[in-house]
């Protein structure tokens, strides 16, 4: 069955050339199948894997895209944190098509992209592969989506890629990024709302390069029909920069701007009213008309602090400000603090989607190890076979497949540095006493080598499940639990933390940045439980942003589904109060045990007892 829809797809590949009825003869797909077959000289029947690069030749096409890479990652790894439980892998590729940068989703289907050679070295260029999503929009230079059978070799049929081109601060192709979901169950309206979701996140990619690139210079935000534009500018009020869509709307050009043209010829406005960080401000034409409302931000050395120069800024910044108001957050924050730079492990507790992974990343910032790596593996995520190789390293020759040049493994990687172990309680057993080894021996044996590495790292872990419990029987080794439990800090759910209406609104500000919420919106959002907690907030705001009409998020943007198969809207604090009751009755009313059960902390859930006004027995 699968070589005869294999040979139907290549028999309605090569029909393009015929204008066959039900190919659009004017489509990109089917303009990019013909360059594909006249220009390439593709074969869409031909099986096997792309090329993929070696870890030294990566290295070396990666070099000159280290400052975009770095300035991208914060955007990319909000991106895959969104999309992780979709099934997307996400992908930042430079002008060539090769993956420089990937994050795979979770459980199985990562182990899809795994097989089929989806990830970091992987070459996906239209002349080698014909057409996908990364290839084609390289290739054009325009977003598009490649659905299932769109693609041009007809084993690419299970994916469908959505892709964004980015550009640089001059305006020039940078490279693409790349989302890929091989998800049956997805219909392809799903995927296009997946590709407005990155061409956003693309576009503040863009913002934090042009940023980054011209940091001494005053930039300005100029509106525009297709989106804002970035303009950079020198104490003179000449134009040293603009982004592609700056470009456009005013028709700049590399030799206007390196003529240091004045910016009065395009815009006007009070130039002294910006002195902040990012002032608003009323934007003119040279004519005079109204532009609309801009932003100005000073460079950064112009910059006013709100602190004496003589004074440090306070490390544990991040942490406090993830904190926010909630008491039992602050209460861990400080207890971090006072731990200070001791090599003490932390493990973490919370549900999904609470930000395990940015808790550890602000940890390890506020540490002495902060100018080392921060190396993170999601252990539910990594089909078992390959943990060992991934975590503990190889070398050359080790096994069948084995990279040419062997692998450092992540705890190698993060010597001087933290380690993140997320999700460890799906950690396999041989494998936690490999690594218990390595907490107690300070050392790590890679497969196949012939005497062991010296490390030094500060591990953090992370898991939602009790591990306590676990180790109780005999799931979880009770050696290593103890050893992961220098310090255990637990992050509640969104929906539980007294700040969650700050939460929200310091969110909405982030992920949409350019709208407003109206009220019906609002108390929705106010009103619902979160079951995916802070990603599941991230993913909606970002969506309604993008999909909100005259910049006003209303409740039909949100999307935001029933939760635990309601119905009707219930009421919330009804439906808690008899989860509570059922858990105290189970357990014989005892709190601890119950408050286990609904893994919560007992504080929380003595908290959540008198609230409810629940009787317990005495």
């Amino acid at each position: 069955m699968a070589s005869l829809s294999a040979s139907n797809h290549v028999a309605r590949v090569l029909s393009v050339a015929n204008h066959v009825a039900d190919v659009d003869a004017s489509s990109r797909i089917a303009n990019s199948w013909r360059r594909c077959l006249v220009s390439h000289k593709l074969d869409p029947a031909r099986q096997g894997p792309p090329q993929t690069l070696t870890e030294a030749e990566i290295r070396h096409v990666a070099e000159p895209m280290e400052e975009t890479i770095r300035l991208a990652t914060p955007e990319l790894d909000d991106l895959a944190r969104v999309l992780r439980d979709a099934g997307y892998c996400v992908n930042l590729a430079d002008v060539n098509a090769t993956m420089l940068f990937s994050r795979l989703p979770g459980e199985a289907d990562a182990k899809m992209f795994l097989d089929w050679k989806i990830y970091t070295g992987s070459n996906f260029a239209e002349t080698f592969e014909g057409t996908n999503g990364l290839g084609t929009a390289l290739a054009e230079e325009k977003p598009i989506l490649v659905h299932r059978d769109e693609h041009f070799r007809a084993q690419w049929h299970m994916f469908s890629c959505a892709v964004a081109p980015l550009f640089d601060q001059a305006g020039r192709l940078a490279g693409a990024v790349n989302i890929t979901s091989c998800r049956e169950d997805l219909e392809r309206t799903a995927h296009q709302l997946a590709l407005a979701v990155t061409m956003e996140a693309t576009r503040r990619m863009e913002g934090a390069i042009f940023r980054g690139h011209f940091r001494n210079a005053w930039i300005a935000t100029v509106p525009g029909d297709g989106g804002s534009g970035l303009l950079a500018y020198d104490d003179d009020r000449r134009i040293v920069g603009a982004c592609r869509s700056a470009r456009a709307l005013l028709g700049l050009t590399d030799g206007l701007i390196a003529s240091g043209i004045d910016l009065s010829r395009y815009i006007k406005f009070d130039h002294h009213a910006a002195r902040g960080a990012d002032e608003v401000v009323e934007l003119r034409r040279a004519d005079g008309s109204a532009l609309g409302q801009g932003h100005v931000a000073p460079p950064l050395r112009a910059r006013p602090s709100t602190q004496r120069r003589d004074v440090p800024v306070d490390r544990f910044d991040s942490l406090h400000r993830l904190a926010g108001c909630d008491p039992g957050l602050i209460k861990s924050v400080k207890r971090l603090r006072s731990i200070g730079d001791h090599n003490l492990p932390v493990l973490l507790y919370g549900e999904t989607g609470v930000g395990k992974d940015v808790f550890a990343r602000a940890i390890h910032a506020a540490s002495n190890r902060a100018r080392n790596h921060y190396v993170a593996l999601n252990c539910a995520a990594m089909p078992e076979s390959l943990i060992d190789a991934e975590l503990f390293g190889y070398e050359a020759g080790a096994f069948t497949g084995a990279r040419r040049d062997g692998s450092k493994g992540l705890i190698v990687q993060a010597d001087g540095g933290t380690l993140f172990l997320d999700e460890i309680g799906d950690m396999p057993i041989a494998l936690q006493t490999r690594l218990l080894r390595v907490l107690e021996n300070r050392e790590v044996w890679p497969l196949g080598a012939l005497k062991p590495v010296p490390v030094d790292i500060r591990l953090i872990s992370a898991t939602h499940r009790d591990l306590g419990r676990m180790a109780e029987e005999g799931a979880f080794r009770a050696d290593l639990y103890f050893r992961l439990r220098g310090m255990e800090v637990r992050l509640p759910a969104l929906r539980e933390r007294a700040d969650r209406d700050d939460i929200i609104r310091q969110i909405a500000r982030e992920e949409a940045p350019d709208c407003r919420l109206s009220d019906e919106a609002w108390a929705l959002l106010a009103a619902y439980p979160y079951p995916g907690n802070m990603r599941q907030l991230r993913h909606v705001l970002r969506l309604a942003g993008c999909t909100a009409e005259d910049g006003v998020i209303m409740d039909a943007d949100l999307d935001l589904p029933p939760f635990g198969g309601r119905a009707a809207e219930p009421d919330l604090a009804a439906a808690e109060r008899a989860t509570i009751i059922e858990a105290l009755q189970k357990h014989g009313g005892r709190v601890t045990e119950a408050a286990r059960a609904l893994k919560l902390s007992r504080a929380t859930l003595y908290r959540k007892i008198k609230q409810l006004k629940i009787e317990t027995a005495q």
